[in-house]
């Protein structure tokens, strides 16, 4: 087992969390100052805890109530953190010949050919940190870091590409602990995920689960939801399963919610690409709304409508061609894919 419960304050931040990490790759996210460094020097034992108590495969490393601190070098964790930490001095097949200088001559060529190539740098041996693209520094970085065999491997944020995240599990079956805020990344490549906010997680779980089924309003917001609208339960019907929620300037059609009373105050959240747009002329139907369109903005694969009221679209050219001439606007909130907390 490996995990980590500990508490910390610093100015501006009070670090209070526990964390179980599996074996796989558990991503990280957060706002900046959340936290997210701190925790890993923390694990790491680069920087202190306050209280706590942190295991690495099962061996306590940190226990505040019995005074176990171990210094870094023996808490067999492999730690990247945000800059570069490749010696600048040394090609790449020096770096991870220097971090293998533990083994035995045969056995230590050996496992630097065999890092070299399962790390797609066969090709990159000679050259220096300097010469690489960062992609492929991070890459030496982490090769170097497990010729040392780690129980845990920290990577602070270094906008890993989703190839290299196919490749560590492959590299290294225990826990991986990755701080990144690529939602799309995490969706691809992690088997779980924790949003940090203010030192503190605020939901965690299968990575996919989370990014699909935020659980509270902080973590709709961690997960860029565009459109947040704080609101009131006017009615509640399970037999029909519905609940209709007042916000400020429109009524929503939501499915009905289990223990809440009418009255409730709530917060409603739908994610830009659920949101519908249709032309102002058809017929409404339920939780349609009539909108005024204030800004468009090109995204690598879509198109961005912004209307009043702090409403937010995201639509394909293919949609916002057949669309851009519309004389009015309605948008439409699809029951199913409202969030309410």
């Amino acid at each position: 087992m490996t995990h980590a419960r500990v508490a910390r304050t610093v100015e501006g931040l009070s670090l209070d969390l526990d964390l179980a990490l599996p074996p796989g790759i558990t991503t990280l996210t957060g706002p900046p100052s959340s936290g997210k460094t701190l925790l890993l020097e923390i694990i790491a034992g680069f920087a202190p805890a306050d209280v706590g108590r942190i295991l690495i495969d099962d061996a306590i490393v940190f226990d505040a109530a019995s005074r176990v601190n171990l210094p870094a070098r023996r808490r067999q964790c492999g730690y990247i953190p945000a800059r570069d930490g490749l010696f600048p001095a040394m090609t790449v097949r020096q770096n991870l010949m220097f971090a293998a200088a533990g083994w035995a001559r045969l056995e230590r060529h050996k496992r630097v050919a065999e890092m070299l190539e399962r790390f797609e740098l066969a090709d990159a041996l000679d050259l220096h940190p300097r010469d690489l693209p960062p992609a492929r520094r991070l890459r030496a970085e982490i090769a170097r870091a497990l010729m040392a065999e780690p129980s845990l491997l920290l990577i602070d944020d270094r906008a890993p590409d989703e190839s290299l995240l196919r490749i560590l599990p492959a590299a290294f079956d225990g826990p991986i602990l990755l701080v990144t805020a690529d939602l799309d990344l995490c969706y691809a490549a992690a088997a779980h995920l924790a949003l940090l906010e203010a030192g503190r997680i605020v939901q965690r779980g299968p990575a996919r689960d989370v990014i699909e089924h935020p659980e509270s309003l902080a973590s709709a917001r961690l997960l860029g939801i565009a459109n947040l609208f704080a609101g009131s339960i006017a009615g509640l019907d399970p037999g029909r399963n519905q609940s209709r929620l007042e916000c400020e300037s429109f009524t929503l059609s939501a499915p009905y919610l289990k223990g809440h009373l009418k009255g409730d105050r709530v917060a409603v959240a739908i994610r830009a690409e659920d949101v519908r747009v249709h032309a102002g002329e058809i017929e409404p139907g339920v939780n349609f709304l009539p909108a005024t369109l204030l800004h468009t903005s090109e995204r690598p694969r879509a198109v961005l409508l912004e209307f009043a009221g702090g409403i937010s679209a995201c639509l394909s050219r293919e949609q916002f061609e057949q669309q851009k001439d519309n004389r009015s606007w309605q948008v439409e909130f699809p029951p199913a894919a409202l969030r309410v907390f």
